[in-house]
């Protein structure tokens, strides 16, 4: 019996300490999944007070969702329209369209001066490079020029495309020479240019420059334009490399391997003649081959243009404005009151470019006599620059010239053509 009692004891007490022990793991569970609801709670409400506090929006709803998803597009696509590169990588070059100068070096002798040029000063002969012939300019100051037409110095013109391949190793890192293509005015020599690209074969990445004669300077060697492309290529790699300039009027745009790195929307014109230059490197030759320089050029970007004068246009295009709008009374020197308004825009363009000096032509039609119409045209010429004159612009600057009857620029015996011979011409010199 005293052993039944202990047992039923025994028993009641496991059962106690198991009800016991189920009611703490249940209260641990519950407490569990409580602190594990308001953790999560505490970070969504800790997220929430963050957006907030950043100046977000605390909805949730699909459609701010959809709203930010929008706006993060549409700042992409803002981030994709905009290259900070994409005019200095941009390729419309087109050649010239009659081809005046061709020169690949094929049937040329190895160690001869290049038949189809001639040397300014320096050394140059044929070579062989990589299989391909080629003129080396071997010496540290080498300088050429193309044979044109018997190596006349006017061949280029205002529109104009010239293209070479060139090729240096500097991969050593030991030293390397300046490159430069010189455009000079026919009455011009060497280191007087119109206009020069120049490009050193030095450091990792090479910049190109454009040192150009503005416009409005008088002459052709006084270059006061710059234009400057901060490392935008790596040309002195052993490798060819193609390239390419072309001018247009007034724009001179010069590209390599087929991006244009400058792009001058207004420099003077009156291109003659062009050379290439070497200088500074001794070790190594500069390779140059397959010479292209043909008449046309790359399509002329008018916008500047049209924000211009119709003066000033015709100047930066012609070198010359001609005007039918500046009347006289028949027969006489006395300009009429209508005329002030075309003489003004004359005056604009000379006080804006006060160092620029004009002829100021007076022409006629053929009606009368030459003993009559040359000494009025000579009298017209002398009443518009009198008028400029009064209306500010220093008379050191022009020179009337009577041409009467002798240029005409259409038929004289219409009307017409009568109207358009009685004109004014203001000649850039």
């Amino acid at each position: 019996m005293l052993l039944v009692m202990v047992a039923f004891a025994a028993t009641a007490d496991a059962q106690g300490f198991l009800k016991r022990l189920k009611e703490r793991a249940i209260n641990a569970a519950e407490n569990a999944v409580e602190n594990k609801v308001d953790s999560k709670v505490n970070e969504e409400t800790n997220k929430a007070m963050d957006e907030v506090l950043d100046g977000k929006s605390d909805k949730s709803s699909k459609s701010s969702k959809k709203s930010k998803k929008n706006n993060d597009a549409d700042e992409d696509e803002a981030e994709d329209d905009y290259d900070p590169q994409a005019g200095a990588a941009k390729s419309d070059f087109v050649r010239g369209s009659v081809v005046m100068f061709e020169d690949n070096m094929q049937g040329e002798q190895v160690g001869e001066f290049p038949s189809k040029w001639d040397l300014v000063r320096g050394n140059a002969e044929i070579a062989t490079i990589q299989g391909q012939k080629c003129i080396a300019l071997v010496d540290g100051d080498g300088w050429i020029t193309p044979l044109v037409k018997g190596g006349i110095k006017n061949y280029l013109g205002d529109v104009f495309t010239v293209e070479y391949d060139m090729l240096f190793d500097d991969r050593p890192k030991d030293g390397a020479p300046s490159i430069e293509i010189d455009i000079m005015n026919e009455n011009e020599r060497h280191d007087h240019e119109l206009f020069t690209i120049h490009y050193s074969m030095a450091y990792d990445r090479q910049t190109i420059d454009c040192d150009y004669v503005r416009p409005t300077e008088e002459g052709y060697s006084h270059k006061e334009g710059t234009s400057t492309a901060h490392e935008v290529c790596v040309i002195n790699d052993g490798r060819w490399h193609h390239f390419a300039l072309s001018f247009n009027k007034r724009a001179i745009k010069f590209y390599v391997d087929g991006k244009r790195v400058i792009n001058v929307p207004n420099a003077k014109a009156g291109a003659g003649w062009l050379t290439l230059w070497s200088g500074g490197m001794d070790k190594r030759p500069t390779y140059v081959k397959n010479v292209v320089i043909a008449k046309g050029a790359v399509e002329l970007y008018e916008r500047n243009a049209t924000d211009m004068s119709a003066v000033e246009k015709a100047i930066a295009e012609t070198g010359k404005f001609v005007t039918n709008n500046i009347l006289f009374e028949t027969g006489k020197a006395t300009l009429k009151p209508e005329s002030m308004e075309e003489i003004q825009k004359v005056a604009d363009y000379m006080k804006k470019n006060p160092t620029v000096r004009f002829e100021v032509q007076g022409h006629t039609d053929n009606q009368g006599s030459d003993k009559i119409n040359d000494p009025l045209s000579q009298q017209r010429a002398e009443a518009v620059v009198k008028a400029l004159e009064g209306l500010g612009c220093d008379p050191f600057n022009m020179r009337a010239v009577g041409k009467g009857s002798h240029e005409p620029v259409a038929d004289n015996k219409t009307e017409a053509g009568r109207a358009k011979n009685r004109r004014v011409v203001f000649v850039k010199k």
